[in-house]
């Protein structure tokens, strides 16, 4: 194939990829399978492309053919892309795109078939010049062979001449033998590269045929989806034609009603002007014939009817007046019912201020609704309005009478406001028209603060007035917006050239400019602009960015004024404003050019120039023309009539109409040499008044210059201006000839700028009335200073050279001045070399240079050919640098190799000079490496916190150590494969916390490092904000004992009142405020900030002010890690290299938390100190959402086996709210707790830290438990004991009391009772745990308090009361103290036993089971007893055992000891008791003796009485013997059963007492 045809087929090749770029949507759908394609090429991609890097390196020649290969192969993957892209969007683009395709993918296969038969006729073609180069190589060889056996024949010959011809011959044939090995070598190379390239072009086949088969399959499935593609496209065109057919519809039908419209409105317009038309000439009619009449008698009628029209017009503008004024009204009487609304809404929701007394109030009601109805009343005009009223008529005939004057007005003026002196205040409505504030105590106060906000007004009001519409800069998404959020079109509502009595309109459109939906409403106008402009304008609700809104400013005219102000709208960005400006008609008179020059001029000469006098005002105006002749300093001593004047042929004076120009013209005739200057002054006024008043005027400056002579410089100084040395700058002379023949001119410059500066041409001619230029070329050498001394200043640089001109025939020659300021060109850095020093590879380090522009012109410079290891900024290198200027230029240093760098950075200044700076470097291959060189923190909340992390890695080796090439002096830090020690160094004070912070690696470890960002406040704006909040309140609290006082000092003058007699009675007032003194002297000194500390009150009150108003911060750390030179020992301090220090920047944004604790003193630690073991301790937080959108809260997972808990749930609070978490301390081991939970929202995590100590509680009772007898107490009477408990443990202890009756766990139905009937009853070891109770119910025993809390170190008095309702033995209970962890403290059996009468007895055995039924005895009605059967029948039987024992043949005498008692008893006959035995003797037969057998008991105390039984001899072993005895007490008696046993047993004397 040939190299045209090639070309042929790479241009067809781009063409195609030119039209496939043309398709948008395949081409981006084409990059990214493209990547796609290249990641998936694998290995054989990767071999193709070393293939070809190979080809190119042997063969350049073949790369172009390979470059067509790759284009082949990457337009058949774009054709592929490009059509999934496009079948995707739609079936019709599907159906295309694949025929295309199909069509492209046959093309190039069938290129490729034909690049492939010539590839293949290339290899046979080589192969046969490789086999003829071999056979010329061996023809060569021998004949290099025989020429040497020649030569040998010829040395041996000596035939010199034979030998040096044949060695030219070989030497020849030796050439052509190595070229053509070398020619050998080359068709081997191409052959091998023919054959790689036949290899990959059949690869090519095959895939190109495969992608065929894919693309014909692919066609099979599009066109399933072609069909319905087509269907849906059909299927919305016919859609949209019926929509336009309906839209055409409503067209032609609002088309015809429009002609409808249009032909109603002209017919009616039509009759109006007929109408109109017909009243004018009526109204012309009567206006003659008044005219004629007024004539006829002698009276000026221009004048009168004049009048009639001023007053009319005055009547009309009255009526108006009152129309409007009446619906003034209206808007008046609903904005104070919507104020009165407003009012009661604020009283409800509100905190109310102090109220007045009713006695103050009531009467500035009244008469505020008196002067509102009495201004709301049709009544006659007030003094005001009469005196704006005579005020216009005045001025209406002072602009209509010639005869009036502004005296006149000022009269009535004077008068009108001597007229409003004198009126009194009821006619006035100078007063507010509603109560305030300020008939009330709080006058002084509000009244000052509304001065202070009026003149703040009338401040500001000016600057408002100037501007456009204006708004300070937000911030929306992000985006800085910056002026209002709406524009206006026009940006300023202007009424120019207004006329009083007339109506203006002008439409505004707003457009919304900012970034959000914003809505548009209209707050009002400027005051003074309320009486004469009118905003009609709807809001139109949200409009989105770009949309717009319209609004109508009518403008009617009353005074002839220029009036300024600004309409004032708010939207949901902030305020905004319009500027508003009326301006009458003025007169505005200007000249196209206020300075005329004639230039140069021989005496003699005529020469004239016109100047055009505008007026761009609307109004009329008198002008006139005035000269007033000034002279040179050179001719003022001469007096000589001015050579310029004013063509008196034209107009000097008149009047000049609205909008209208007048040419003067300027005639200059100079008489004398030199220079001549007039000044005209045109003055005007209004042509209206008479008069005329000259109030303005404008100045012209007319300048001529006249020479004698007739050759002369037209500009005899040539400023050169700035200049550098060693540059080319050049400037014209011209020089002007007013001769009438040719003159010969010879340009002189002085010797001592002839290096420096040249006219061209140095000779020449000048023709007649003509000008003659030549160049000065000025180029600065840097001897300047030494050539020139004369003209040249070296401090300033100010260069002036003497020029001449000789001109033949003319004695005087010609001077002229060339001036310059010449200045260098330097530029100088502030060092010459700067040194970077050592350098880590995976750092950059920055040094700062300062360059200076030694110049007085400014000059660009850039540095060129940086090395790519250095970086140069601010921008790039390159800028402009002002006179005398330094700039700050800042190099960094990126090394990309460990070694030494010593280069030149070279900066070009913009006149190509070379300014040179040496640098040097060294860079180091550092042990560690960082995975992470920057750490971009996202915006975190105060309180939260961000971790991010990163990897140390050791990927050193001692065998990678050995072979990488290290500097000198680096060389020495170095230690292959050894542990290598490191160490973060966090910044003071930062937010930042790295973990681990130091340690060490292994060559080859690695070593996860984990940086937390956890932005807080600072102690030390904590601080100052405490004072700030501390001094508010001490001004608040100033200002309020302030009122307090004022208020006080109010109270004191109404003390005095009198009553009806007469008398003054002295009133103390109730707000007496000298209490307050002393906070007023606390609050005057302000603390000490150290002494502010974190937990205090006023600490945490300012940590909670700067949170709710922290917007946002952002800053940068730099920590370094360094890292040493080897393993140390751990005596030894580690070394650490500045060459192995690395760098990790960190970027911390910082924002306002949504989150915050509010309760707990605004602290995020609950400590719930010390609880007791087993007891649970509830405390509640709050936190609120100081956002301004909702947050979802959630919390993480306490530890369920430690003892904190949270009780409730969490939900969503909107912006503002407030949830309170209950949280629960339950510790079950005597030791501290800490657990972190943490709140999560959206945007942050608020952590709080739960800390308490469980404490095991240590309490003691004063009863050690076990049996507490309450004794005898009388029925329906009661006794208690007191039971002291002590806690002797850190905290506070909870305690309650469980009595075995109360508890609900009691066995019921007499199980407890069952055990004692079943087993002998008698036994007394078999008790009940409850025995007998009341019948009433009620417990018998009880306690108070049932349950309590002892403080820690504290007791507790618990009492016990024992009150039963009937006589019973058998009263029992179990008292138990315990704690609230269920621990027991002791547990108590009572007992007690209750009596009918004052004396009790026992000692005895048992009579029955201990079990009473809880019902009471039955009675019945029994007539009177007698005080013997009275006796009879409270007999209560007793049984007293006795057991005597028999041994040995002796007896032992058996006693028992029996106990009577007094009670003591709440009756007031309250007396001793006495008992005695009966039938004493008759015991003492029978073995028994009682001591005492009688005595007396006092109250409260008990007797011991001791029964003693001795057997007789007599009795027999288990002898049974039973007698009663009775013992008497006061109405009460015992009848004892006593029965006596003898034997080895013990014997029983059962006594029964009744």
């Amino acid at each position: 194939m040939s190299f045209q045809e090639k070309d042929g087929l790479v241009k067809q090749g781009e063409g195609d990829v030119k039209d496939r770029e043309s398709q948008p949507d395949e081409a981006s759908d084409r990059c990214g399978q493209l990547d796609e394609d290249n990641e998936e090429g694998g290995p054989d991609q990767e071999t193709f492309k070393d293939e070809v890097e190979t080809c190119e390196e042997e063969d350049p020649a073949l790369l172009a053919d390979l470059e067509w290969m790759e284009e082949l192969e990457d337009e058949d993957n774009d054709i592929r892309d490009g059509d999934l892209a496009v079948a995707a969007l739609d079936g019709k683009k599907w159906s295309y795109a694949e025929t295309a395709r199909m069509f492209k993918l046959r093309r190039n296969l069938d290129q490729l078939d034909c690049f492939h038969r010539q590839k293949e006729h290339d290899v046979l073609k080589a192969r046969e010049e490789l086999k003829l180069c071999r056979q010329n190589i061996e023809s060569l060889l021998e004949q290099r062979d025989s020429l040497e056996k020649e030569i040998e024949r010829q040395k041996a010959a000596e035939n010199s001449v034979s030998v040096f011809r044949l060695r030219a011959q070989h030497k020849h044939l030796c050439q052509k033998l190595q070229s053509e090995e070398e020619l050998e070598g080359h068709i081997n190379t191409n052959l091998k590269q023919q054959d790689k390239q036949a290899a990959i072009l059949k690869k090519e086949e095959a895939e190109c045929q495969k992608k065929i088969e894919e693309s014909q399959a692919n066609h099979k499935v599009a066109a399933k989806y072609l069909k319905e593609s087509i269907k849906r496209v059909h299927q919305r065109e016919a859609e949209k034609e019926q929509q336009k057919r309906e839209l055409l519809e409503k067209r032609i039908q609002a088309v015809k009603s429009l002609k409808s419209n249009i032909a109603a409105t002209q017919e009616s317009l039509r009759i109006q002007q007929s109408r109109a038309k017909a009243n004018a000439q009526k109204k012309e009619r009567q206006q003659r014939q008044l005219r004629e009449s007024l004539q006829a008698q002698g009276v000026n009628s221009i004048k009168h009817m004049y009048q009639q029209k001023q007053l009319e017009d005055i009547k009309r503008k009255q009526e108006e007046f009152e129309e409007k004024q009446k619906s003034n009204r209206v808007e008046i009487v609903l904005k104070i019912l919507q104020e009165e609304q407003l009012l009661k809404s604020r009283k409800r929701h509100q905190a109310v201020l102090p109220k007045p007394s009713t006695t103050d109030k009531s009467p500035s009601l009244g008469r505020a609704r008196e002067k509102l109805l009495h201004y709301l009343d049709p009544s006659p005009p007030s003094a005001t309005e009469k005196r704006a009223t005579v005020l216009r008529e005045f001025r209406d005939i002072r602009s209509s009478s010639s005869a009036s004057s502004d005296s006149a007005v000022e009269d009535v003026d004077e008068a009108m406001h001597h007229k409003m002196d004198h009126q009194s205040p009821s006619e006035s409505l100078a007063e507010p028209e509603f109560s305030g504030l300020w008939d009330q105590n709080y006058k002084k106060l509000l009244t000052e603060k509304t001065v202070l906000v009026q003149t703040e007004e009338k401040q500001e009001e000016p600057a408002m007035a100037s501007e456009k519409l204006k708004m300070s800069a937000k911030k929306v998404h992000g985006k800085q917006l910056k002026g209002p959020p709406f524009i206006s079109k026009p940006e300023e509502i202007l009424f120019k050239d207004f006329e009083v009595g007339k109506m203006y309109k002008k439409k505004i459109i707003l457009t919304n400019i900012s970034y959000i939906t914003n809505y548009c409403k209209l707050l009002g106008i400027s005051v003074h602009l309320k009486d004469f402009i009118t905003i009609n304008f709807e809001p139109p609700g949200s409009l989105s960015t770009g949309m717009s809104c319209e609004m109508q400013a009518v403008f009617q005219p009353m005074i002839n004024e220029d009036l300024e102000g600004e309409v004032r709208f708010v939207s949901a960005l902030g305020p905004f404003s319009m500027p508003v400006r009326c301006t009458i008609k003025k007169c505005d008179l200007e000249v196209d050019s206020q300075f005329i020059d004639f230039g140069s001029h021989v005496v003699g000469q005529t020469i004239s120039r016109t100047v055009t006098l505008t007026n761009k005002g609307a109004l009329a105006t008198l002008f006139s023309l005035d000269t007033s002749p000034y002279l040179s300093p050179e001719t003022s001593d001469v007096q000589v009539p001015s050579p310029v004047s004013a063509n008196t042929s034209k107009v000097r004076e008149g009047e000049i109409g609205p909008f209208e120009s007048i040419k003067l013209e300027v005639v200059f005739t100079p008489t004398i040499p030199g220079e001549a200057k007039l000044d005209f002054h045109i003055k005007f006024s209004d042509a209206t008044s008479k008069p005329a008043c000259w109030y303005k005027q404008i100045l012209i400056q007319v300048r001529g210059v006249t020479v004698s002579v007739p050759v002369y410089v037209v500009q005899p100084s040539i400023d050169l201006k700035i200049c550098m040395f060693d540059r080319l700058y050049q400037d014209s002379v011209i020089v002007q000839s007013s001769a009438s023949t040719a003159l010969k001119l010879t340009f002189e410059v002085c010797p001592e700028m002839k290096k420096h500066m040249e006219v061209l041409p140095k000779t020449g001619f000048i023709q007649a009335q003509s000008s003659f230029h030549a160049q000065v070329k000025f180029l600065p050498r840097c001897s300047l200073s030494k050539d020139a001394k004369k003209f040249f200043d070296r401090d300033t640089g100010v260069l002036e050279v003497p020029m001449t001109v000789q001109v033949a025939g003319q004695v005087k020659p010609v001077h002229f001045t060339v001036q310059a300021v010449v200045t260098s060109s330097d530029l100088q850095f502030d060092r010459t070399e700067v040194d970077f020093g050592c350098c880590s590879i995976y750092q950059s380090v920055k040094s700062s240079v300062r360059l200076t522009n030694l110049s007085l012109l400014p000059q660009d410079f850039g540095f060129l050919a940086v090395p790519e290891f250095i970086e140069v900024q601010p921008n790039d290198g390159f800028g402009t640098l002002l006179p005398q200027e330094t700039l700050e230029i800042d190099l960094i240093f990126s090394a990309n190799k460990a070694k030494e760098y010593n280069f030149q950075l070279c900066c070009k200044s913009g006149i190509n000079r070379d300014f040179l700076l040496s640098c040097r470097a060294v860079g180091a291959h550092p042990p560690l490496e960082l995975s992470h060189s920057l750490v971009q923190f996202g915006a975190t909340a105060v309180g939260d916190h961000s971790t991010a992390i990163l990897y140390l890695i050791n990927h050193q080796t001692s065998h990678k150590q050995a072979k990488q090439p290290v500097p000198p002096r680096v060389q020495e830090a170095t230690c292959p494969g050894a542990r290598r020690l490191f160490s973060f160094t966090v910044p003071k004070d930062s937010d930042i916390s790295i973990t681990p912070s130091a340690g060490g690696l292994l060559p080859g470890e690695r070593c996860l490092v984990q940086v937390t960002f956890t932005p807080r406040l600072l102690d030390q704006e904590i601080k100052e904000e405490a004072l700030r909040l501390f001094q508010r309140a001490k001004l608040l609290r100033e200002k309020e004992l302030e009122r307090n006082r004022h208020a006080e000092q109010e109270a004191k003058k109404e003390i005095p009142v009198e009553t009806s007699k007469g008398k003054k009675v002295s009133v103390i007032p109730k707000n007496n405020k000298v209490s307050e003194s002393p906070p007023t002297e606390q609050l005057s000194e302000s603390p000490n900030p150290a002494d502010i500390q974190p937990g205090a009150g006023l600490y945490e009150e300012a940590r909670a002010s700067l949170l709710h108003s922290f917007t946002q911060r952002y800053s940068e750390y730099t920590v370094p890690c360094f890292v040493s030179d080897g393993d140390h020992p751990e005596e030894d301090r580690p070394v650490w290299s500045p060459c192995n220090t690395l760098y990790l920047k960190l970027q911390c944004p910082a924002v306002q938390p949504p989150l915050v604790v509010v309760s707990h003193n605004k602290h995020d630690i609950i400590d719930f100190h010390q609880g007791a073991v087993g007891e649970r301790v509830i405390k509640r937080c709050t936190v609120q959402n100081i956002s301004r959108e909702p947050l979802d809260l959630k919390s993480s997972v306490l530890d369920t086996h430690g003892p904190f808990s949270l009780l409730n749930a969490l939900r969503c609070i909107r912006p503002g709210e407030k949830h309170t978490l209950a949280l629960a301390f339950s510790p079950s081991l005597e030791k501290k707790y800490c657990e972190t939970l943490e709140v999560r929202s959206q945007k942050m995590t608020l952590q709080m830290t739960l800390r308490g100590e469980g404490v095991v509680p240590a309490v003691t009772s004063s009863h050690p438990g076990g049996l507490l007898d309450f004794g005898y107490v009388l029925e329906m009477e009661s006794t208690s004991q007191v039971i002291k408990l002590q806690n002797s443990s850190a905290v506070a202890v909870g305690f309650r009391v469980l009595l075995a009756s109360l508890s609900p766990s009691r066995p019921r139905g007499g199980a407890d009772d069952v055990a004692v009937l079943l087993g002998n009853y008698t036994d007394p070891q078999v008790q009940p745990t409850v025995g007998t109770q009341n019948y009433s119910g009620l417990s018998v025993f009880s306690v108070v308090p049932v349950e309590g809390s002892i403080a820690p170190g504290q007791s507790q008095d618990i009492t016990v009361t024992f009150q039963p309702d009937h006589t019973s033995v058998n009263y029992s209970d179990r008292l138990t103290i315990e704690l609230m962890n269920k621990s027991k403290v002791c547990v108590m059996d009572l007992k007690g036993a209750a009596s009918s009468h004052n004396m009790y007895l026992y000692g005895g055995d048992l009579l029955t089971v201990p079990i009473e039924s809880l019902l009471p005895l039955l009675t019945t009605s029994q007539p009177q007893l007698t005080e013997s059967e009275v006796m009879e029948k409270t007999v209560i039987p007793m049984l007293v055992t006795l057991r005597a024992g028999y041994s040995a043949g002796a007896i032992t005498a058996a006693v028992r000891e029996l106990t009577v008692g007094c009670i003591r008893s709440t009756q007031p006959s309250n007396k001793s008791g006495e008992f005695h035995w009966d039938n004493v003797a008759s015991l003492q037969q029978q073995g028994f003796s009682v001591e005492p057998n009688k005595g007396t008991v006092e109250v409260g105390h008990k007797r011991t009485i001791t029964v003693t039984w001795t057997p007789h001899s007599e009795y027999k072993r288990l002898f049974l013997e039973v007698n009663a005895v009775k013992v008497c007490c006061c109405y009460q008696t015992w009848q004892y059963f006593l029965m006596c046993r003898s034997g080895r047993r013990p014997s029983a004397v059962r006594c029964d007492a009744a």
